[in-house]
Formats: structure tokens, C-alpha cells, sequence
């Protein structure tokens, strides 16, 4: 593909600096681009080194002073974003085609829109539903009465449990489960009964579910996953969840039943959330948290059990010095107990 640095500051709706007629055909990384390339620098850590490089062009910052630079620039607000949107134009992925492989194995009432894909060892139950250009990858089994939008993309060897339901845009990467029970079991004397789950999944629009997740469905009505949400791989999400809009969950988060996150979340690695709790909207969660009771909006908590993320700062700064600490109150007991002797 071949576009002009004018039309790229055009698409992006930045601001033209230098050569707009200059052709660019890719998009690469700092160290290894060539003269038709455009890259991405974004942060002082690429900023300081402009001429090292020999991209042809740079996305930069709206704020950043280019007027001693003598390069070809398109200047952004959001440089990471708009670099993104940069390389869905140069790197599209592939066109969804109208293909079924003979090695699927398709249900009763089975409707689908235009131009899906189904490939091989696909197992689909009845009752099934897909909107149009839905891309389903090999090993993928989808058991009766699911419904899936359009535009979504199921890669290999994820299974999605009955009566699920998936919307449009999503994308769910390979060995992530969908649907199965959650971990609910009922003491009985010296045994525990199984406590039935006959509630369901519901995963919204614009949703990308890293691998290896596991979403439990509800006891009763619905573990739900809004609009936006990106998960890493590694997540688990256990019954009767709801997990607000554009809510980041990273690797090997895990977030116990009943919890309902709000709007903009951050759930940082390793991160776990008990049950039963509400976590407020744009609240960060840092890395490794154990968290164990409500988390006010816009608060950003660190720590097991968590606590404000400068408490927490402080507690972690003293750790460290707590052996010197302890060796200076022995000596100031010792003195103390020579003044009271005499």
C-alpha cells in the first residue's frame, strides 16, 4: 500500500509537518524502519533520539517542539491511538470469505448472516446464530441456542457453553471457555452439593477476550461483560460478574462472584477481587492486590488487604528499613531500662 504523508495526517486528524507529498508504504519500529516507513515516538525515550532513525516520517506529540527538528512529522494528541489506527490501513487483516469446511459439524437451525467462515473441526449446535463476516477458527465448539453478532472472530479450540450470548466486533483468542459453571458448591454434613448454574454469558460490543480466560456463567441471570472491555490472558471472571465499559482486567487477574466493576477499571496483574463487592468507576487496581472491601470511584488502591496506593507507597518504603528499626528500639529499651534501674 502506498499513501501520502498529507492524506496519513488527514486520516488521523493530525497536523502536517514537512513533506506531504513524500509516499509512505509501511509502518515499522523505531530501530528497524526504512526511508518509506512511519513510525511511532511518542515518549521522550524516542523523542531524544530522532536522529538515529531512519524512518521517513514520525508520529509525534501535538506538544512536542518540532521547530529545531528538520523532519517529515505528523503531530497527534493521542500518539499511541493514532499510530494503532495507522496500522489497521497498512496491515488489514484478512478478508472474511464465504467458507464452511466439510470437517464441520453444524446443528439443527442453524442461521447465519453473509460471507462467514467455519473451519475445519468446528462442532456448532443447534439453534445457533451469526451475524455476518464471523470468522471461526479450527477446533472451536459452540454447543446449542448461542447467539453471535457480526464482524467477530473466535480463534482455535475455544468453546462456548449453551445459551451464551456474544455481540458484534469481538474478538476471543484461542483456549478461552465462555459459559462453563461457576465454582459454587453447598456444604452437606461432610460432603458438598453442587449448587446448579442455569444463568448465562453475555459478552457485549468491541469486547477482546485474551486466551486462556475462563467466564463462569450465572447462578441465576447473567455474568455480564460491557461494551469495551479488553481482557489479557489468563483471566478468570467467576459467576454473576458484571464488568463495566472499557474496563482493562490484565494477565492473571481473577475477580470472585457477584462483583460488578464500573466504567474505565484497571485491574493490574495478579490482581485478585473477592466476592460480593463493587468496584467504582476509572478505580485502578494495582498489581498483585488483594482486595476485600468496596473501592471507591476514581480511587487507586495497591496492597493485600488493599489500601490507598500512597499508603501503600509509604508502608513499602518503611518495609525495607524495618530490621535497622528494630535494632535501634532494642538499644533505646536497654537505655531506657539502665535509667530506671537507677
Amino acid at each position: 500500500m502506498e499513501i501520502s504523508l498529507a492524506d496519513i495526517a488527514r486520516t488521523i486528524g493530525g497536523k502536517l509537518i514537512g513533506n506531504g507529498n513524500k509516499i509512505i508504504r509501511g509502518a515499522s519500529c523505531f530501530e528497524n524502519a526504512d526511508k518509506d516507513h512511519i513510525i511511532l515516538a511518542g515518549s521522550a525515550k524516542y523523542l531524544n533520539r530522532l536522529d538515529e532513525t531512519k524512518a521517513g516520517a514520525v508520529i509525534v506529540p501535538s506538544n512536542f517542539d518540532t521547530s529545531s527538528i528538520s523532519r517529515d512529522m505528523v503531530a497527534v494528541e493521542n500518539p499511541m491511538a493514532d499510530f494503532s489506527k495507522l496500522l489497521e490501513i497498512f496491515y488489514p487483516g484478512p478478508k472474511v470469505e464465504q467458507y464452511i469446511s466439510p470437517n464441520a459439524v453444524i446443528g439443527d437451525n442453524f442461521i447465519s448472516g453473509n460471507n462467514i467462515s467455519i473451519s475445519h473441526f468446528v462442532s456448532i449446535g443447534s439453534n445457533v446464530s451469526m451475524g455476518d463476516r464471523v470468522r471461526i477458527h479450527s477446533g472451536v465448539v459452540i454447543e446449542d441456542n448461542v447467539t453471535i453478532g457480526s464482524d467477530v472472530e473466535i480463534h482455535s479450540n475455544v468453546s462456548i457453553y449453551a445459551r451464551s450470548q456474544i455481540g458484534s466486533r469481538v474478538i476471543i483468542h484461542s483456549g478461552t471457555v465462555i459459559g462453563s459453571d461457576g465454582f459454587g458448591f453447598a456444604p452437606d454434613k461432610e460432603k458438598y452439593q453442587k449448587i446448579p448454574h442455569t444463568g448465562i454469558v453475555c459478552i457485549e460490543d468491541d469486547v477482546e477476550i485474551g486466551a486462556l480466560n475462563a467466564i463462569d456463567r450465572a447462578t441465576f441471570g447473567e455474568t455480564r461483560i460491557k461494551r469495551g472491555v479488553k481482557t489479557d490472558n489468563f483471566v478468570h471472571i467467576a459467576h454473576n460478574v458484571v464488568v463495566g465499559e472499557d474496563t482493562l482486567l490484565v494477565a492473571q487477574v481473577g475477580i470472585s462472584g457477584s462483583t460488578t466493576l464500573g466504567n474505565h477499571v484497571i485491574v493490574a496483574g495478579q490482581a485478585g477481587i473477592s466476592g460480593h463487592l463493587n468496584i467504582g468507576s476509572n478505580a485502578i487496581v494495582g498489581p498483585r492486590a488483594g482486595i476485600a472491601k468496596d473501592v471507591p470511584d476514581n480511587e487507586i488502591v495497591s496492597g493485600a488487604p488493599e489500601m490507598p496506593h500512597k499508603l501503600w507507597l509509604r508502608v513499602q518504603n518503611i518495609i525495607p528499613k524495618l530490621p535497622e528499626l528494630k535494632k535501634k528500639i532494642s538499644e533505646l529499651e536497654k537505655r531506657l531500662k539502665k535509667v530506671e534501674e537507677k
